[in-house]
């Protein structure tokens, strides 16, 4: 490896100082940091830059990127990213150990510093239809792997709260083998709250209100701020890090290709600056507190740490020039100097493609809507019945109503009053379609159609009417996984063979046509800021109030169907 000097502003988050200094690099590792007095030598044009750590997304699905690994990599070092805590839940509901394998296979063709979890919940519940299952076991098998850091996020804490053994075999697995253990538990406060970070449950990072992350914070938790494309909760939590800097950390979780090009975590310490929290309190959730957790082996900018670590024009905009990694300068003035690699797909994919009947939601005969838990008495005149409300920036949803007459025999969409039909259709066999309503979508006309649909990743579509849902569920099923969006007769997609989830393409390439369809739907019809990642957690039934899976309408809250589909 080449030797080289890099001079600068540096940043010591450690020591909270900002310095002139010259860093020396050699074969990969820091080997010395000299301050240097700012008049012995002509003022330079290139030494008012700052030299910081690198920014480490502290948990993000990388398959929610629709990238792999190595092309994800390529698009985030741009941005100052050098590492990322990966949770490959996504790929394994789908693939199992082979999915996670690929993760760690392919992260090893790029100079990035990728650390995957275990996933804890494989299937996620088991009231949906999941290509693969983990049993404690196969997790205790990835645990003792040093590619492995962590348990992936624990979403079934119910489970953690009643003891259950599989549960408690996976916790006490990373336990024994000092690793540490990720929480999920959105809206769990109080005594519960208590209990699940008593059990050795570390970090979470569904926090939607400031009350909940104060609570847990105060409980001795870790709480990851996160800003994704669907999920978007820094503005209620970042007021925290002033008084909580050592239990804080920034995330994405599940960003889209379109938005991976514009930034990155150095979005969120750009914006938190422009809130007025301290830059060193903002630089300790950047780029210090996910090594400390997760015993991370990247660079602190530090003598003999690993050189890892960007060059900025300011601490402001966070605007990169450079960034390192192990000494190697991967990306500079906006470009990857990280090359595509040829990547092998795995996919686990098996279903006929659909006609447009098999959509239809018919009513029953006044007997049976009187015993059934989807309709119920509305008034002397109806019956209701329970509809979706999709929630923009946020994952959880809204449980509304849907009056209908005594008397229709099928029940249609409304794009007038903005109720649309949302289906699910299980990818691995044949079966009956899941199907309900939802409000919110927007679209006027048309379908949106997904294989990216947390977390069992089965087909979820929304749209007007039932020829549009079959025709964009078929493009999915075409392309064996992808996204794909159908206006009348003109029908756009983008092809996801790794999985169902990611393409193997270039990443920006990618990019560019997942922002095509994403104006596309807008286009359609459609409010919400990003469609098709709001989309593809209508079927995340670990997020509250109601959601569908292939298997039927489901109430998160009792945690039980509400209909069944067919």
């Amino acid at each position: 490896m080449s030797s080289f000097t890099i001079s600068g502003n540096l940043v010591d988050v450690h020591q909270q100082e900002i310095y002139a200094a010259e860093v020396r690099v050699e074969d990969g590792k820091i080997i010395s940091i000299n301050r240097r007095s700012q008049d012995s030598q002509p003022s330079k044009p290139h030494e008012q830059v700052f030299i910081l750590p690198g920014f480490i997304d502290s948990h993000v699905h990388i398959e929610s990127s629709m990238l792999v690994p190595s092309e994800f990599a390529r698009l985030a070092v741009v941005h100052g990213t050098v590492a990322t805590v990966s949770d490959p839940h996504e790929i394994a509901n789908v693939c199992g150990m082979e999915g996670v394998d690929f993760m760690i296979d392919n992260g090893k063709t790029v100079p990035f510093k990728f650390n995957f979890g275990a996933p804890s919940c494989v299937p996620a519940t088991v009231f949906e239809t999941a290509g693969a299952a983990l049993d404690s076991n196969d997790v205790t098998k990835l645990l003792q792997r040093d590619e492995i850091k962590y348990l992936s996020e624990m979403m079934n804490f119910p489970g953690v709260l009643h003891g259950d053994s599989e549960v408690m075999k996976k916790i006490n697995a990373a336990h024994r083998l000092l690793k540490p253990v990720d929480g999920h538990a959105p809206g769990l406060r109080g005594e519960q709250a208590k209990q699940y970070i008593a059990a050795g449950i570390t970090t979470d990072h569904e926090c939607f209100t400031s009350e909940e992350a104060l609570d847990k914070l105060q409980n001795g938790m870790k709480i990851i701020i996160r800003e994704g494309s669907a999920a978007r909760n820094f503005d209620a939590l970042i007021g925290l890090l002033n008084e909580y800097p050592n239990q804080m950390m920034f995330c994405s979780d599940d960003k889209h290709p379109d938005s991976l090009v514009v930034g990155h975590i150095n979005q969120l310490c750009a914006r938190a600056v422009a809130k007025g929290v301290d830059i060193f309190k903002i630089l300790k959730a950047a780029c210090v507190n996910p090594v400390l957790h997760y015993h991370l082996d990247v660079g602190q900018l530090r003598v003999n740490d690993p050189a890892d670590f960007v060059v900025c024009k300011d601490l402001e905009r966070f605007e990169v020039v450079k960034t390192y990694i192990n000494g190697e300068l991967v990306a500079e003035n906006g470009r990857s100097n990280i090359n595509s690699q040829p990547t092998q797909t795995v996919n686990n994919f098996s279903c006929n493609k659909k006609v447009p009947q098999d959509f239809e939601i018919t009513t029953v005969d006044e007997g049976e809507i009187l015993s059934s838990n989807w309709f119920h008495a509305n008034s002397p005149e109806g019956f209701a019945i329970p509809v979706i409300e999709a929630l923009d920036g946020q994952l959880i949803t809204n449980r509304i109503s849907m009056e209908i007459q005594p008397g229709e025999t099928r029940l249609r969409a409304n794009a007038y009053q903005d109720i649309l039909k949302i289906v699910v259709v299980n990818r691995y066999h044949d079966a009956p379609v899941a199907k309900a309503f939802i409000k919110n979508f927007g679209l006027k006309r048309g379908a949106l159609a997904s294989s990216v649909a947390h977390d069992s990743h089965n087909i979820v579509a929304v749209g007007v009417d039932d020829q549009s849902i079959c025709d964009a569920v078929n493009g999915v099923i075409d392309d064996r996984g992808g996204i794909c969006c159908v206006d009348g007769s003109r029908t756009e997609g983008l092809a996801l063979p790794v999985a169902g989830l990611m393409s193997p393409d270039d990443g920006y390439l990618v990019a560019e046509r997942y922002a095509a369809l994403d104006l596309l739907a807008k286009d359609m019809g459609s409010t919400l800021s990003s469609p098709f990642m709001t989309l593809s957690f209508m079927a995340l039934l670990v997020i509250p109030h109601l959601k569908l899976s292939d298997l039927g309408l489901f109430d998160g809250d009792k945690f039980e169907f509400v209909t069944a589909a067919g």
